[in-house]
């Protein structure tokens, strides 16, 4: 049976690196889980593949798109199994890595059909919460889905605001849409956890928020200014530098912000991360130990 690898970790625990070598080792491609990687435009802050790494090996749904196309978890779903399904009929293994856990669920677990936000809804929930603010939603959203209310991340913007979209749109509650059904895959999938040391990690985040100063992050932070109203914007390494540039705090206490909410967020990641017990950890550098592992898997049907 074709088996999809899932390589998966916090940011900056060296799964870019690993994921080549794996794809090289097994001759296949590499699929992207990286919601912000998606946009051609967020190269060095969302530490994208090399033209170099893309040189040795392919990569999917990395620079497709554009940051004012609009994106959803779903139609990641939809298009990263269309992609796989190509690509299964050529190699028995494929890679899929990155951490952005709801790219990676939709894979594994598969999204729920949820219907589609048409245009002129979108635009009437987008002007209440600029007119109306966050807070009257979230109002709003206890009284239409009182269920939805309870467990959503009321700081989210995006969360409440979809969930009204889909309230207004088809005068059902948003929960009633989410069955939380896992669906069945063609492919075999084994997921491959990498973890470090927390001192070891965040020394790893820090080291690397200073390299993509080096490499230009501000020139690309003052390239999407325009932007900077749109949800894939609103990302780690993009806001902070927003505020340097507004003039609101200095460049050195901005650069100290991206790396502590870089360390925030991989506190985040492995959170999620360790509720699924069909992951394997290992160390990066327990790389023999790793091939091993996935060598026998891939070898049993």
């Amino acid at each position: 049976m074709p088996t999809l690898i899932v390589l998966i970790g916090p940011t900056g625990v060296g799964k870019t690196e690993l994921s080549l070598r794996l794809a090289e080792f097994f001759h296949t491609h590499i699929v992207s889980a990286d919601s912000r990687q998606l946009y051609a435009e967020l190269k060095i802050g969302t530490a994208a593949p090399t033209p170099a790494q893309l040189q040795r090996v392919p990569h999917h749904l990395v620079g497709t798109l554009h940051l004012t196309d609009y994106y959803s978890a779903a139609q990641y779903e939809q298009d990263a199994m269309n992609i796989l399904t190509d690509l299964f009929t050529k190699n028995q293994v494929v890679i899929l890595t990155g951490g952005s856990m709801m790219y990676v669920d939709a894979i594994c677990k598969g999204i729920d059909d949820i219907p589609t936000v048409d245009i002129e809804t979108r635009q009437l929930m987008l002007r209440k919460y600029e007119e109306e603010g966050l807070e009257q939603l979230c109002s709003e959203l206890r009284l239409l889905d009182p269920e939805y209310y309870r467990i959503v991340d009321l700081k989210n913007p995006k969360r409440v605001i979809h969930a009204l979209e889909i309230c207004y749109m088809t005068g059902k509650t948003y929960t009633s849409f989410r069955t939380q059904q896992k669906k069945q895959r063609p492919f075999r999938i084994l997921k491959i956890g990498l973890t470090r040391e927390r001192e070891e990690l965040y020394e790893r985040i820090n080291h690397r928020v200073d390299e993509m100063m080096e490499e230009g992050l501000l020139d690309e932070v003052r390239s999407v200014l325009p932007y900077r109203h749109l949800n894939s914007l609103n990302t780690v390494g993009y806001k902070e530098l927003f505020k340097f540039l507004d003039g609101e705090w200095e460049l050195p206490f901005a650069i100290e912000k991206i790396k502590q909410n870089s360390r925030i967020y991989s506190r985040k990641q492995m959170t999620w991360f360790k509720r699924d017990n069909e992951i394997r950890w290992f160390h990066p550098e327990q790389e023999t130990e790793i091939l091993a592992y996935l060598r026998q898997e891939c070898s049993t049907e």
